[in-house]
């Protein structure tokens, strides 16, 4: 057991470690891994305040975890609650107090708030000891709601939430709301930049721009862990990976509205125009002061590279446009490049735009079933992607038709 001032030490090296994060989804996932570490809870959520209502934004369960074969995740649905007195995690949110309750089912007559069993009969899960903490910011606004439930003794044995440990998980949930305020003004900032391009092109919505993150990213660890890459090094990448993955568009505000807009498919010399997009975005990136720079820079510039050299802009100087010497095809152009000189990335981002724009309906096309698109994404193997990355995506995908139905157009 740790004594007070290890514990302290403890909070404070995580509510550290917490403050590199910059991407929102991946921050609530550390946040929620952390504090049901140090409170030894079975399971966790956080939900997130959007206007009057708490969305259920993470979520966490041991057990459960451990019935899904190795390397497969949770999934869970996504809802709201009133911010009211009426639930748990609605009063924390519009009291700003925190709750310990020994047991969820025994719930004193009178009292404002009650737990709904309806979540526990869906996922055939047993709740009881819970610990609801309101996530304020340094202005005392309510940003969010951090759960955890279930504090398991080494036996394992259901037990209450600890009151010693109170005042430290609330230390630690301060610090976590100025870490997701934080991340939530890169994430407008990044949508902001989304933004301009989507008065360009009507496409490029922030619906679009999440899912192909978010399946990058999901591919992205799936491919890494069978890599046998570091863990340290899985989560940095993730990081930089998700906000890059939003921009691999970009570069299309410098393209004609002519092109952008046109309501069917583009001849082939409109097509050539809109090649340019992919050197154009990277030349937003090219002072490359960050590792966010690196990544958002090759994701750009790569996102459109073929596995089997037949992509786009293949090897070019971003900044010129023009071929680099000694990478010519035989009618003067640059050559596309092909597997491994297509950074991992790029080869990443390749699928999941793929597929989102299979999946997506568009003004020349209706949406494709998804038969019809796992069916081609398997057959572009070894010719557009990267086999590996292929059958990475395929092993996520429970999570990515998951992520799809978290960011609706």
């Amino acid at each position: 057991m740790l004594n007070e001032k290890e514990k302290l030490n403890d909070i404070i090296n995580v509510s550290y470690e917490i403050t590199q994060v910059q991407d929102l989804d991946l921050l609530l996932e550390i946040i929620l891994s952390k504090a049901r570490s140090f409170s030894n809870a079975d399971a966790g959520s956080i939900y997130i305040v959007e206007g009057d209502k708490l969305k259920f934004q993470c979520n966490q369960n041991d057990t459960q975890q451990k019935k899904l074969p190795q390397g497969k995740k949770l999934i869970y649905s996504t809802f709201t609650v009133p911010v009211d007195s009426r639930s748990i995690s609605g009063s924390v949110a519009s009291t700003g107090e925190m709750l310990n309750i020994p047991d969820v089912y025994d719930i004193p007559p009178g009292t404002p708030y009650s737990f709904d069993s309806h979540y526990d009969e869906l996922s055939q899960y047993k709740t009881q000891s819970m610990l609801t903490f309101p996530l304020k910011t340094n202005r005392g606004d309510v940003i969010g709601v951090l759960q955890l439930i279930n504090a398991r003794k080494p036996d394992g044995e259901i037990v209450p939430f600890s009151k010693d440990d109170e005042p430290f998980i609330m230390y630690f949930a301060n610090n976590a709301a100025v870490a997701i305020e934080r991340a939530k003004m890169t994430r407008a900032l990044l949508l902001r930049m989304i933004g301009m391009a989507e008065l360009r092109d009507p496409k490029e919505t922030g619906a679009h721009v999440n899912r192909v993150a978010a399946y990058a990213v999901e591919i992205y660890e799936t491919w890494a862990q069978e890599c046998q890459c570091q863990g340290e090094q899985i989560q940095k990448n993730k990081d930089i990976l998700r906000m890059a993955a939003m921009l691999h568009d970009v570069g299309k505000v410098a393209i004609s509205d002519l092109i952008l807009k046109k309501p069917e498919r583009l001849n082939d010399a409109e097509f050539q125009v809109m090649k340019q997009h992919t050197y154009l975005g990277a030349r937003m990136f090219s002072d490359l002061f960050s590792s966010f720079d690196e990544a958002a820079y090759q994701v750009a510039l790569n996102h459109h590279e073929r596995w089997d050299g037949n992509g786009y802009p293949g090897h070019l100087n971003p900044m010129t446009g023009k071929p680099i010497s000694g990478y010519e095809d035989k009618n003067g152009l640059p050559r596309g490049k092909k597997g491994d000189e297509i950074p991992p990335f790029g080869r990443i981002v390749a699928i999941a735009d793929v597929y989102d724009a299979l999946s997506s309906p568009r003004a020349y096309k209706d949406a494709w079933d998804e038969g019809r698109v796992l069916e081609t994404i398997r057959g572009e193997s070894g010719k557009h992607f990267d086999p590996d990355m292929v059958e990475a995506f395929f092993s996520s995908l429970d999570v990515i038709r998951n992520i799809a139905k978290r960011y609706p157009e």
